[in-house]
């Protein structure tokens, strides 16, 4: 009896009471509402999407180029040489164990599934202008930059920024509610703090299950192509039950054996892919195209950034450019936290030019050769990837990767990174919201860490059962709106306390 009055009393001491409970409470709450009531509560998130896409997605425009605009003045105005941590205070990570953790707990696994997918969608169903031209396909990839390009990556910049100046350089905990600090003060500890970490740990726990829900159905097809195994419901599932039992191991394995060590093996593997395709792939095309349509991009940025389509009387962006930069805003927390956590003793120039100026360079020779390789198919050959992604977008890299040489080898090598992928991002996102739910405690016990891992993977795998990933990914979106507005608070905040440096 006594053993386990001190457990109790151990896990009480360990975890904030008033985000841990509450958090487990809305996830288990709105799953359960969702098995219940999938269509109606499905109908009437989809409503509160599209009321936040048509009320407020000048907000999203607005805010996520004010950021980068803030970003860059970061990294090049009189705060650059400020070091996380303090003057002396060196890396914990080497510049290349660095940049693989925060990549594949940014963007991962989602890039690879829409690599094909999204500039194909883009030029058979453009926004603007004719489709299936050369055209389309020079604008298909510019808007596929766009959206996983600079103003994203500045949405995690911020975040990470602002939470790594004020744990390392102010002492606080780690945590999301701190980056108001310099406006709120102490009252953090209470109510509106707690508000803030639950809500970043929904967003979180949503957000992961989503993308493993997306994920699993890449690698879903991926076996299939591999092994003949059935595409449905019950396999993904099942895939889902033995890759969270990997996650678990990660975890287990902390954060130097695990997910440093599987960022860095995910990271060859995309290096090896992407040589792969363009050895094998229309290889001066790509080239060509990499240059030109990154320069397209370059030039274009603020008129792509800062389109809104408001003289064409459409809504091709409630389901897309709001739709991603809500994404973006959603995720801010939990990526923010982990980019946060592994950048001590970066200097404010190293941490705005890494998490921005890399991943993006990196997006777009990715979608670059793939997307190009793909618009080369439909454009000079045989054509075809349009028809099969409309028919399953899951299976976009595949059908592509068909149409080479060893592309058993090279489809095989695409699901194993897909599944490192899902590790990792699953790992880190358990991982920050141990921090969350424990008050910025960053030695606890592993088995926290795995509650949380076993909750997103039961979380997806209900919601892909029954068919309710739509309703989840549609509520952690709508999560999006507070944390944008957060943000641009926490602009003004970060700026304060800079000022008193």
């Amino acid at each position: 009896m006594a053993h386990k009055a001190t457990t109790k009393s151990t896990f009480f001491k360990i975890i904030q009471p008033w985000v841990f409970f509450p958090s487990a409470a809305l996830i288990i709450l709105f799953v359960s509402l969702n098995l219940v009531f999938q269509e109606s509560l499905g109908t009437f998130f989809e409503d509160a999407m599209a009321f936040i896409s048509t009320k407020f997605g000048w907000l999203y425009v607005l805010a996520v180029n004010v950021i980068l605009v803030f970003c860059i003045y970061l990294g090049f105005g009189r705060y650059k040489n400020i070091r996380l941590g303090g003057k002396d205070c060196e890396p914990e990570f080497t510049n290349w164990a660095w940049l693989s953790m925060l990549f594949n707990a940014g963007i991962g696994m989602v890039l690879m599934f829409y690599s094909v997918a999204e500039p194909i969608l883009h030029f058979s169903q453009p926004p603007y202008g004719a489709a299936g031209t050369a055209m389309a396909a020079k604008n298909a990839l510019n808007i596929s930059y766009l959206h996983w390009g600079f103003h994203g990556w500045a949405v995690y910049a911020l975040m990470g920024l602002c939470i790594a100046y004020y744990t390392y350089n102010k002492g606080l905990p780690l945590g999301i509610r701190w980056i108001l600090y310099p406006l709120l003060g102490d009252r953090l500890y209470g109510i509106p703090g707690h508000l803030i970490d639950v809500m970043a740990v929904v967003a979180t726990i949503f957000g992961l299950a989503t993308t493993m829900g997306l994920g699993i159905q890449m690698i879903n097809s991926g076996v299939h192509y591999l092994f003949g195994l059935a595409e449905s419901p019950g396999v993904q599932v099942v895939l889902i039950g033995v890759i969270t039992l990997f996650v678990v191991a990660s975890a287990v394995s902390g954060l130097d054996k695990g997910i440093q060590l599987l960022s860095k093996l995910a990271s060859i593997l995309a290096i090896i892919l992407m040589t792969f395709m363009l050895i094998v792939g229309p290889t001066v095309f790509i080239l060509g195209s990499t240059i030109q349509s990154a320069g397209y991009y370059l030039q274009s940025l603020v008129r792509t950034g800062t389109w809104m389509e408001v003289y064409e009387g459409t809504n091709w962006m409630d389901s897309w450019t709001f739709f991603y930069w809500g994404w973006w805003f959603a995720w801010a927390p939990f990526v923010g936290l982990f980019i946060a956590r592994i950048s001590k003793g970066r200097t404010i120039r190293e941490f705005v030019f890494g998490v921005i100026l890399a991943p993006t360079i990196i997006i777009i020779i990715w979608i670059s050769i793939f997307g190009s390789t793909a618009l080369h198919i439909e454009l000079f050959g045989a054509g075809g990837i349009t028809a099969a992604v409309n028919n399953n977008i899951a299976t976009a890299l595949f059908v592509l990767l068909e149409r080479f040489p060893l592309s058993y080898f090279s489809i095989f090598f695409v699901v194993i990174a897909a599944v490192i992928f899902f590790v990792t991002s699953s790992d880190s996102g358990s991982l920050v919201v141990d921090y969350l739910t424990t008050g910025g405690k960053q030695n606890n016990p592993v088995q926290y860490r795995v509650f949380w891992a076993f909750l997103q993977g039961i979380v997806a795998a209900v919601l892909i059962w029954k068919g309710g990933l739509i309703a989840l990914q549609t509520v952690s979106l709508v999560t999006g709106l507070p944390m944008c507005i957060l943000m641009l608070v926490a602009i003004y905040a970060i700026v304060r306390e800079l000022k008193g440096t």
